[in-house]
């Protein structure tokens, strides 16, 4: 079994070896830095993006102004949306770190769609919990205060991409900005709030959970 094959295990494994081979032949292998573009909002979607490392952040673009959609970790699939919407990207996706993608043929994933069941389940549950996913942070927009905003934030990092108490904070505080839906000072201001009231610890781009109770909670009351 070769790197991508290891790497796309999740989505392969239900696929006879023919169509293994129809993929292997309809992919490419792209590295990214950071901050780099990987697909523009109204391009042309001529490829389904596979995240084998890195972070990607998925926005929407609105007069002059990105909203944050959602956080793409390693084994994720990007553009999916796509595939029937005309041909073009409803978003923009950006790197946060760098990054490594197989850049997969439209055409093949939706030949896969239509003859692989197994295939196709996977992928809408894939659609169903994005979507799920979208739900949640429509109500936490415009349900919550801002401190409510921030702490789902900290807590989605941790919980959902890091799946760790302490990491790095790659995302830059416009980044949080623009995810949270508020303004970049808004966002400064409140992680200093937790720092001094000792919900978290930052140190640098490092950030530490001290407690998760209270971010829960004010996740609650919002």
């Amino acid at each position: 079994m070769n790197r991508i094959e290891e790497e796309f295990s999740i989505w392969l494994s239900s696929l006879t070896n023919d169509q293994i081979e129809k993929i292997k032949a309809n992919q490419v292998n792209l590295n990214y830095n950071k901050g780099e573009i990987i697909c523009k909002q109204g391009g042309f979607a001529s490829h389904i993006i596979f995240l084998s490392e890195g972070l990607v952040k998925i926005y929407k673009e609105h007069n002059e102004k990105n909203l944050i959609l959602q956080i793409v970790k390693p084994g994720e699939l990007i553009g999916l949306s796509s595939l029937y919407n005309k041909g073009v990207f409803n978003y923009s996706a950006a790197t946060i770190d760098r990054s490594k993608v197989y850049s997969i043929n439209a055409d093949i994933i939706k030949y896969l769609i239509k003859n692989n069941a197994d295939f196709s389940e996977k992928i809408i549950t894939l659609l169903n919990l994005n979507t799920t996913q979208y739900f949640e942070r429509l109500i936490s927009l415009t349900q919550k205060q801002l401190h409510g905003r921030i702490a789902d934030a900290i807590l989605h990092l941790a919980r959902e991409i890091y799946q760790k108490d302490s990491f790095n904070m790659l995302l830059s505080r416009r980044d949080l900005a623009e995810f949270c839906g508020m303004s970049t000072e808004s966002a400064i201001r409140i992680l200093k709030e937790f720092h001094n009231d000792k919900i978290v610890n930052i140190e640098g781009k490092k950030l530490d959970i001290i407690s998760y109770s209270l971010l829960e909670r004010l996740s609650e009351v919002g």
